[in-house]
């Protein structure tokens, strides 16, 4: 469901790539496409029944759609990967990246949570040194790309970019300030404490995915004028003391993760495409406790989205 959007076409593709074993595939979008073809199969329009016979869907249309239809198709047999935040913080309802923690799915499990892009791949590359030291507190700089706000980001940002260079005025119709040679303090929705709800859910599904209730998150996410793929700048506390090669070591090994040679410098750029989560400018720090601090970049449409609502699905049926 939302085929026709962002993470909907990475999700045609992400199958297509990796193989996975589609006997019949039914795409579903907004009255407005219904009926327009896609990857050569008639869009269709959600409607009572439509889910009956089929295996697995996946939702990417946006939390209203997902709270009226996904219970509807985990009724009639169907396994449902919901990409929006409807059903995250839901008691009963795991919320999955694949590499972390596979274990809270089980056959019976009908209805399976995405988490947010940026949680995704913060924890990606955190998990592992959680893991290995134990994770104890977690400061977050976000620079997120205007595709993690839609087909309507990318064309801001394009429309801005044009408009620039006629000397035009720069639209703010998309975003609350224009985005082209500037950065937004501001990802989604401001909260009553000040926070943003892009801030809010990284803390809490943090908490959930880690199992660590008391896991202390202070996150600061900015639009940045950057097409595709999010980056963080990450300082981070541990229990445990350690060497700067024994967390590279952690990182070396960790599924998912590409780790940069100090050398080297990860940008977004390096992480479009790609299925893994980028992480490099490791250096210890004296700021918190067995402090670390790291970059990573990782592409929000494929492992903070599509791919890993892939392999959750693969997790269970392969």
């Amino acid at each position: 469901m939302g085929a026709t959007g962002l993470v909907g076409q990475e999700l045609f593709h992400v199958l297509k790539k990796r193989g996975f074993p589609v006997g019949k595939l039914r795409l579903f979008a907004s009255a407005n496409s219904a009926g327009k073809v896609l990857h050569d199969t008639e869009l269709e329009q959600l409607r009572s029944g439509c889910f009956s016979g089929l295996d697995v869907v996946f939702f990417a249309a946006g939390s209203d759609v997902s709270k009226r239809w996904a219970p509807e198709a985990v009724s009639q047999g169907a396994f449902v990967v919901d990409n929006s935040s409807a059903f995250r913080m839901e008691e009963g309802v795991p919320l999955v990246v694949p590499e972390i923690n596979a274990h809270t799915m089980s056959a019976n499990t009908k209805l399976i949570a995405n988490p947010n892009c940026s949680t995704i791949l913060a924890l990606v590359a955190l998990a592992p040194l959680h893991e290995a030291f134990g994770l104890r507190q977690l400061i977050a700089s976000t620079y997120q790309a205007v595709s993690g706000s839609g087909k309507g980001g990318v064309d801001a940002l394009s429309a801005e970019m044009r408009a620039w260079c006629d000397g035009c005025t720069l639209s703010t119709e998309h975003y609350p300030k224009p985005i082209v040679l500037n950065v937004i303090p501001l990802v989604d929705t401001l909260l009553e404490d000040g926070s943003s709800r892009e801030e809010w859910k990284l803390r809490v599904e943090s908490q959930k995915i880690l199992q660590l209730p008391d896991l202390k998150v202070a996150a600061t996410c900015v639009r940045v004028p950057v097409m595709r793929a999010h980056s963080m700048a990450l300082t981070v506390s541990f229990d445990k003391s350690f060497s700067l090669e024994e967390a590279k070591d952690c990182l070396q090994v960790a599924a998912g993760v590409c780790l940069y040679e100090q050398e080297a410098i990860p940008t977004p750029q390096d992480a479009s495409g790609v299925g893994d989560c980028i992480a490099g400018r490791l250096r210890l720090t004296d700021v918190l406790p067995n402090g670390l601090a790291l970059w990573v970049s990782g592409d929000q449409l494929l492992k903070g989205a599509a791919l890993n609502a892939v392999q959750i699905a693969e997790k269970v049926f392969l």
